[in-house]
């Protein structure tokens, strides 16, 4: 696998708990909407199961000048050292991998299915079709405990509105007041809610993303459903 070397430029906070780490983009680097890199911090705070590790989703598109990945800010020895990482740091990255990617029948529509982290890959993917003005009807289910957990919930917004063939649907799963709700709907995901969020489309092919059990979870779901496995495609946020 190729390694580059990158430096940190900024940070931001992107939701509640949820930063996103912008580093420089290596020269050539060249990625699909929906991959993956490894980051490889330059030294550890502490100890960590994964060490000086870890793979994270990109979250830029590809044709953005910068490479973004985005975290919950768990209490571990990676995400402590990478929080505290100064600007300007140098790192290594690994990448880009993964299939994770949009299939390529595009008169087939896409729907997405995220919990919580999970959004990140959904997030390059609809910026780059965005800007290429894809004419793929795409539908995003974005599910969070409360709306201020909902990272880039104002972009997919933009996003929704810049779109004729993307449509946005945000739940929480816990109860807000309705001034407080953002305009996320509070309830849960389950068989009912995504076949009445489906009925208009033709024969879409299924991508969920998030932690394990929500994964888990929604590939029984749309199983029970009636949808082919052939058509679901997943990937799991372990200890995201």
């Amino acid at each position: 696998m190729t390694r580059h070397e990158t430096r940190l430029q900024r940070r931001e906070e992107v939701a509640t708990g949820t930063m996103a780490f912008h580093f420089e983009k290596p020269a050539g680097f060249d990625f699909k909407p929906g991959q993956a890199i490894d980051v490889l911090l330059p030294s550890p705070i502490g100890t960590d199961p994964h060490g000086l590790r870890h793979t994270f989703s990109i979250v830029s598109a590809p044709y953005e000048g910068e490479l973004v990945v985005a975290t919950r800010l768990r209490d571990t020895a990676f995400k402590r050292s990478l929080k505290a990482l100064p600007l300007g740091s140098r790192v290594e990255i690994e990448g880009p991998f993964g299939s994770f990617t949009l299939h390529n029948a595009r008169v087939r529509p896409a729907v997405f299915i995220a919990g919580g982290i999970g959004i990140t890959p959904f997030i390059s993917m609809l910026r780059q079709a965005t800007r290429d003005r894809s004419p793929q009807q795409r539908l995003l289910l974005y599910t969070n405990r409360r709306p201020d957990d909902a990272a880039y919930i104002d972009e997919l917004k933009v996003l929704e509105r810049r779109s004729e063939t993307f449509r946005l649907v945000a739940t929480t799963t816990e109860p807000v007041d309705r001034g407080g709700s953002g305009g996320l709907q509070p309830r849960r995901i389950d068989g009912p809610f995504i076949q009445r969020a489906v009925a208009h489309l033709a024969e879409p092919v299924y991508y969920v993303a998030g932690p394990p059990g929500l994964v888990e979870g929604m590939r029984r779901t749309l199983n029970d459903a009636g949808v082919d496995d052939d058509d679901i495609r997943s990937e799991d946020f372990h200890g995201y």
